[in-house]
């Protein structure tokens, strides 16, 4: 049997920082994780280069049943303190927008600048090792994995959420919350596309590919980016976004054109271009297929007369349909194109400060598997490099 201070299952991007923490401190840190390569999901992150962190991080930013939970940690290690490691390892990045901070070359970097890290802090990182069996003993736990067993005085829940299966994710966090008593919250796909019925799927599948700069409205919450228009429904960053405020039944409100008033624009064409169509005209703005499209659709009474011939009424109605496009998704494509899990094991069982369960001595939880859930933008990854290296302080 070999034995630890720590041992942490998960090596993502929580279980990595947390390691590293703990290690710093000369904890004996074991770090297993059941795949075959660490940071599986940080390779693919970003198209590949990783979208590591924000350049203005605010609670604001993370939805929770506990909307306070998440400050402690992401005061005691910011955006800035993960900057400064990947500074120090002399990795490129650049500025995307909105504050989203990515590598200038792979996401590998981020990963062999964590080993190097785990490395330095002599953390032992096992892969292939999967974890059958803990359970609690008199002096801590003991772990019957693939591998063989281990004993340690603190086990740290790292495995992330159910998003990305392929990826090997799986729901064994939570199995081990519930193991010891604790709550779980339900969990759902977040930052997630859109599926749409087949009917309304069909009036836009021409325009597959096709994106717009929109402002995105649901349940309060809005979002001003990109949508795309999908073979399977709606994506793009302001659809993930809302995505995580979004319930089964609600509706989302989309404004193509957040940036003009499309009543007082035509009202000046009938003057300037009065014998101008109406998807010409929005042509300027929207793309000539979506244009075209939109007015087959909403305008086919009207829109192929000159501008000048169109009415008030109907020009009211065109810049109330731009403006308020009403859509009910009939689901999201689910957790096989996810980028995180919505829910997961209750705050109230964590302490803020340690991630200590308040029921179980030794038994801590970071990450993706709290009910804990980033903004699109690189903000999940703070709250793994945050949370981590919180728990890894005290363990």
């Amino acid at each position: 049997m070999r034995e630890k201070d720590v041992v942490i299952i998960g090596a993502g991007a929580a279980g990595l920082m947390c390691a590293i923490s703990a290690g710093a401190r000369g904890r004996r840190v074991a770090l297993l994780d059941h795949a075959e390569k660490i940071g599986k999901k940080i390779l693919i992150s970003g198209g590949g280069r990783c979208n590591f962190t924000n350049t203005s991080v605010d609670s604001d930013n993370f939805h929770s049943h506990n909307a306070h939970f998440a400050k402690s940690a992401l005061s005691r290690y910011t955006q800035w303190d993960f900057i400064a490691m990947v500074e120090r390892h002399g990795i490129a990045y650049h500025e995307k927008k909105l504050g989203q901070l990515f590598c200038d070359h792979k996401a590998s970097q981020i990963v062999a600048m964590l080993l190097k890290e785990c490395g330095d802090a002599d953390v032992a990182v096992k892969t292939n090792c999967s974890v059958q069996k803990v359970a609690k003993t008199a002096t801590g736990f003991q772990l019957q994995t693939s591998t063989g067993e281990w004993q340690c005085s603190s086990v740290v829940i790292a495995t992330g959420g159910l998003s990305v299966p392929s990826l090997g994710a799986s729901g064994f966090g939570y199995e081990i919350a519930l193991q010891f008593g604790l709550s779980v919250g339900a969990r759902r796909a977040a930052l997630v596309p859109f599926t749409l019925d087949p009917k309304l799927l069909s009036q836009f599948s021409a325009l597959s590919g096709t994106s717009v700069d929109a402002r995105v409205e649901c349940n309060g919450q809005s979002f001003r980016e990109n949508i795309l228009l999908t073979h399977r429904g709606l994506s793009g960053p302001a659809i993930l976004q809302i995505s995580s405020y979004w319930r089964p039944g609600d509706t989302v409100t989309i404004d193509l054109l957040p940036d003009r008033n499309v009543f007082e624009h035509l009202k000046a064409a009938q003057v300037s271009h009065p014998m101008a169509q109406l998807n010409t005209l929005l042509a300027a703005f929207l793309s000539k297929k979506l244009s075209l499209r939109l007015c087959e659709l909403w305008f086919s009474e009207f829109y192929q007369r000159s501008i000048a011939q169109v009415s008030d009424e109907s020009l009211r109605l065109v810049a109330e349909r731009l403006h308020h496009w009403e859509i009910k998704p009939s689901g999201t494509e689910g957790y096989r194109t996810a980028e995180v899990t919505a829910g997961g094991v209750s705050t109230d069982e964590i302490s803020s400060k340690t991630f200590e369960a308040k029921k179980v001595p030794g038994l801590y939880f970071i990450g993706e598997v709290l009910d804990v859930t980033g903004q699109l933008g690189g903000f999940n990854f703070q709250w793994a490099w945050a949370s981590g290296h919180a728990a890894g302080q005290y363990v």
